[in-house]
């Protein structure tokens, strides 16, 4: 089972070898969808449903970790973390909620305005606090992305705007929500 083989491909490599992607947040996403398709096409159970059962079954092995690997890469907060992760850091989000009053008072207001927004029925109010909410999530995906710097590389405080990252995703989360609701 050569395009399976061992020499080829790793389990153990991390998921920027498996796509052959320098370890960087700053990701050339074209570049990773053609790794995968890639990947994929050299790894997929069906190319191999002729081949002994033991092969057949490294073929889903591979294909899993394909499949788990675009996912973790192709989505900034999920590539954070795993960066973080290689280096090391936990960023503890299960058990450190602490944050900073302003984030938190941020939050509370971005949370009311939703609210409100959804009470008053005001469809306009939600999607303008949606695109607000989009752009600050770049904001602070850009200075993720200045703290992951290999060279200047700051965990500690990438850590703290991971967890920021999924205190916005889920606030995104709660608008699409209450605009799905609106519309249905």
């Amino acid at each position: 089972m050569s395009a399976l083989s061992t020499d080829a491909l790793d389990l153990q490599q991390d998921f920027f070898a498996l796509f052959g992607l320098p370890r960087d947040f700053a990701l050339d996403v074209d570049r990773l969808d053609q790794a995968y398709r890639d990947r994929q096409a050299q790894v997929h159970p069906d190319r191999h449903a002729h081949r002994s059962d033991a092969e057949k079954r490294v073929s889903m092995q591979w294909a899993t970790q394909v499949n788990e690997a675009y996912r973790t890469l192709r989505k900034p907060l999920l590539r954070a973390r795993y960066l973080l992760e290689l280096e090391g850091v936990d960023v503890a989000a299960e058990n450190n909620t602490a944050m900073a009053p302003e984030f938190l008072m941020e939050q509370m207001e971005w949370r009311e305005a939703v609210e409100e927004a959804r009470e008053g029925g005001d469809m306009a109010d939600l999607e303008h606090l949606h695109q607000r909410l989009a752009q600050h999530a770049r904001e602070v995906n850009a200075s993720l992305a200045a703290q992951l710097a290999a060279a200047t590389a700051d965990h500690e405080a990438a850590s703290d705007t991971v967890r920021r990252l999924m205190f916005i995703e889920k606030l995104q989360e709660e608008i699409d929500g209450a605009i799905e609701a609106l519309e249905g």
